[in-house]
């Protein structure tokens, strides 16, 4: 058998960026095919002076030698094998982004960027799941979802062992333990430690609701609080107590009602012992214990989020005035709002009864008296209302909470009109008046008794 050496080829690197090519020791073996009578192949040598040959490889004594990083980073002294990979690098020092969009002008530093990134305009998604008919963009997102059918956790917690199927998973996971919050409000300073709860918070500043129903006006910040909305119109009640099979829309009524059953009171004030049920239950008696305002500016709000709101907003933050008043707003929407007081302006029309009003939410409140809807109840007894300002005051029938307080007295009233009722006594004013004989009385069910002694 004879034997022949195989000249190197030359290879181009700047062809190869991503492929590391090792030099080889190889030791070949020729086989030189003859023709023969009852073969097919004929060898020509005579023009071009080619043998036909077979290269047989001897893996066995191959030899790999690591590649000399001749390429160096002028900036951070990182060394490259290739050019083209040190060309690379130095994008993420100058910012160049070479490889553009022509559908949108988004600009990218990497070739293979870009083509992930037009499959977003061509709607091309190459990888197929061979399980299920999803398909996907990029692949390492099919690798991904390829996870839920063969149940893989490659990335696990290290201090807990809980294991996640995706890496970023992990890392949020992992924040529980540390504590980190890499997440920072611009306007506020509050941190999160995750974006999508950062993004979500934001919306307290900027009043966005992005979350609208497609059944009435109502809008919300949070994708999670429509769903829970949107049970409203559905009456969908997903979460079922086990013990007596009542139904609820939301996961924290269920948890609430089933301590009726258990009598289980986990919220504990620490001055006197006494425990409670209910998280709002135990705010309301600290209040009774301590005097203490929930607003410092002692404004009065009938629902729990507009106090909320009212206590996230810096007063610095309220940039829009009204020009009758002077009071001022942190969002441009409710000045309009407010600057209705003034104007008496009522654009927002009942559709049943041609009642109007001022608020958009005036106007979904007053359908309920159509609908018969009542989506406020209470976790404790289960009594539905309309408005969530009924409900609020009807809590206080649970907690014994007495929110509004006489200045001359001190006495304390669960709603405001008994607050109002009661000052008169201190006043002596009487604002109910017969009409038929100019009596007046401090109280309106006194002036009804009354006006029987005139009809008798």
């Amino acid at each position: 058998m004879a034997s022949m050496e195989i000249p190197q080829m030359d290879i181009n690197e700047e062809e190869h960026n991503d492929i590391k090519i090792e030099e080889h020791h190889v030791e070949s073996e020729i086989c030189q095919y003859q023709q023969t009578a009852d073969s097919d192949i004929t060898t020509n040598n005579t023009t071009s002076g080619i043998m036909l040959v077979h290269i047989k490889t001897n893996r066995e004594n191959v030899q790999v030698k690591p590649r000399e990083k001749l390429y160096k980073c002028n900036q951070c002294s990182k060394t490259f094998a290739t050019k083209r990979s040190l060309v690379y690098h130095q994008r993420t020092h100058t910012g160049e982004k070479p490889y553009q969009c022509n559908q949108c002008d988004k600009a990218f530093s990497y070739k293979h960027h870009l083509v992930h990134h037009q499959r977003v305009h061509t709607g091309e998604k190459p990888y197929q799941c061979s399980q299920c008919v999803k398909a996907f963009a990029q692949r390492s997102a099919l690798v991904v979802h390829q996870r839920i059918h063969t149940g893989e956790k490659p990335y696990q917690c290290c201090q807990c062992e809980k294991a996640f199927a995706e890496k970023q998973n992990l890392v949020n996971h992992q924040r529980t333990h540390t504590g980190e919050k890499p997440y920072q409000c611009s306007q506020c300073d509050k941190t999160f430690a995750h974006r999508v709860n950062l993004v979500a918070h934001q919306r307290i500043h900027t009043g966005e609701k992005p979350y609208q129903c497609s059944q009435c006006v109502k809008a919300f910040a949070q994708r999670s609080a429509l769903v829970v909305h949107q049970r409203i119109h559905t009456g969908e009640k997903p979460y079922q107590c086990c013990q007596c099979e009542k139904a609820f829309a939301e996961k924290q009524n269920l948890v609430n009602h089933q301590r009726t059953h258990t009598g289980e009171k986990p919220y504990q004030y620490s001055q006197c012992e006494k425990a409670f049920a209910h998280r709002a239950t135990l705010a309301a008696h600290q209040r009774i214990n301590t005097g203490e305002k929930p607003c410092q500016c002692e404004k009065e709000f009938a629902e729990k989020q507009n106090l909320v709101n009212e206590q996230r907003t810096p007063s610095g933050d309220k940039k829009f005035q009204c020009n009758h008043c002077g009071k001022a707003f942190a969002m441009k929407a409710t000045l309009v709002d407010h600057q209705r007081l003034h104007t008496g302006e009522k654009p927002y029309q009942c559709s049943k009864c041609a009642k109007t009003f001022a608020q958009r939410a005036s106007l979904v409140s007053h359908q309920r008296i159509h609908t018969g809807d009542k989506p406020y109840q209470c976790s404790q007894c289960e009594k539905a209302f309309s408005g969530k300002s009924n409900l609020v005051s009807h809590q206080r029938t649970h907690t014994g909470e007495k929110p509004f307080q006489c200045s001359q007295c001190d006495k304390g009233f669960a709603h405001k009109s008994n607050l109002f009722s009661h000052q008169r006594t201190h006043t002596g004013e009487k604002p109910f008046q017969c009409s038929q004989c100019d009596k007046g009385f401090a109280h309106k069910r006194n002036l009804v008794v009354h006006q029987r002694s005139h009809t008798q």
